[in-house]
């Protein structure tokens, strides 16, 4: 088999039944469609054996989250390339050949995505990945088509194929050779940012993460996590300032993990006039539990060696987006090919 198709499962069964059909009938050639179920309680595992009987299933104990999960279940799988795919995501035809065609042309390209359309309004990026994923000078991830809230349209404005610094678990396309090298995700981390982690240190072992717009895809997104969640505010923090402290240069490490603490509070303290008072606790749990994290990141850190990557926008984006009214990646100076 070329190319395994995973879908992580979590009681996920109105979008397999949603969105499975567009991925079994698009998904052709040397590629396998395979669900791994992360422990789920509902009624999914009866729906994909009913209706799915020749689809591959990995049954996990409970739920490992994305990271871990993905991690145990393509350690059962034999494949030259692995496809991480979210359960509510249509994909379209050719869409796997296309990606793995541009991959198999460049061996040095460990990692792909296709452009992420939103599924309830196609003529806009996806949130959570667009055309393509950078992060700025102080860790803050964006997108081509996304800064923060301002959520572009899509005009073929980014219809090309470029290095990107990270690529959306949504719809990534990685190098099975290259996730075993790096171990694949990081565990730890349960879900968000781990792919940014990821490619952060696919990028510092030389290889290329790229996006292309030869394909696409059309997410809803926010089907696990709702984004106004507090769960999701607390991984976002806490994993952002854990990813941060892995991969960051010696030199930019201090500095970079101080502001991050006073942007962090001030972020909290904006979620508390706001009267989001669960918000506000998050990031206070976040940097608790990331202070708890500190000894086990520091072994984690002297085994990657931290270097210099590109990609990495040079300014700070809150202040080109609130300042300086800078709302689209275009206007970002430096940052085109």
């Amino acid at each position: 088999m070329k190319t395994a198709v995973v879908i992580l499962n979590w009681n996920g069964r109105p979008m397999l039944e949603r969105f499975l059909p567009s991925v079994t009938e698009n998904t052709i050639g040397d590629a396998e469609v395979i669900i791994a179920d992360n422990g789920s309680s509902d009624d999914s595992i009866e729906f994909l054996k009913k209706n799915y009987p020749s689809l591959r299933l990995i049954q996990m104990d409970k739920n490992y989250g994305f990271a871990d999960g993905y991690n145990r279940a393509l350690a059962q799988i034999d494949a030259q390339y692995y496809v991480l795919l979210n359960d509510d995501v249509e994909v379209t035809p050719g869409w796997v050949d296309k990606v793995v065609a541009l991959m198999d042309s460049d061996p040095s390209i460990a990692i792909a995505q296709p452009k992420l359309l939103m599924f309830d309004d196609r003529s806009r990026f996806e949130y959570a990945g667009g055309a393509g994923g950078f992060i700025d000078k102080l860790g803050y991830p964006f997108c081509r088509g996304r800064i923060f809230s301002t959520i572009e349209r899509d005009e073929g404005q980014y219809d090309d194929t470029r290095e990107v610094f990270w690529a959306s678990g949504a719809a990534m396309f990685v190098r099975a050779s290259v996730w075993k090298e790096l171990g694949g995700l990081d565990g730890d981390f349960f879900a968000h940012m781990e792919e940014i982690d990821f490619c952060w240190r696919t990028k510092m072992k030389g290889y290329k993460v790229v996006a292309t717009s030869e394909a696409q895809v059309y997410h809803v997104g926010g089907g696990t996590l709702p984004k106004s969640s507090p769960m999701k505010t607390l991984l976002n923090f806490r994993n952002n300032l854990a990813m941060l402290y892995k991969n960051l240069p010696p030199k930019r490490l201090r500095r970079v993990i101080r502001l991050r603490f006073v942007l962090d509070w001030v972020a909290a303290l904006s979620f508390l006039f706001q009267g989001k008072m669960a918000e506000c606790l998050a990031v206070y749990k976040a940097h608790s539990e990331f202070r708890k994290w500190k000894p086990s990141l520091e072994i984690k850190r002297e085994a990657i060696s931290p270097q210099n990557v590109d990609c990495v926008y040079p300014k700070s984006l809150l202040i080109c987006y609130h300042l300086k009214g800078k709302k689209c990646f275009s206007q970002l100076k430096g940052m085109q090919n």
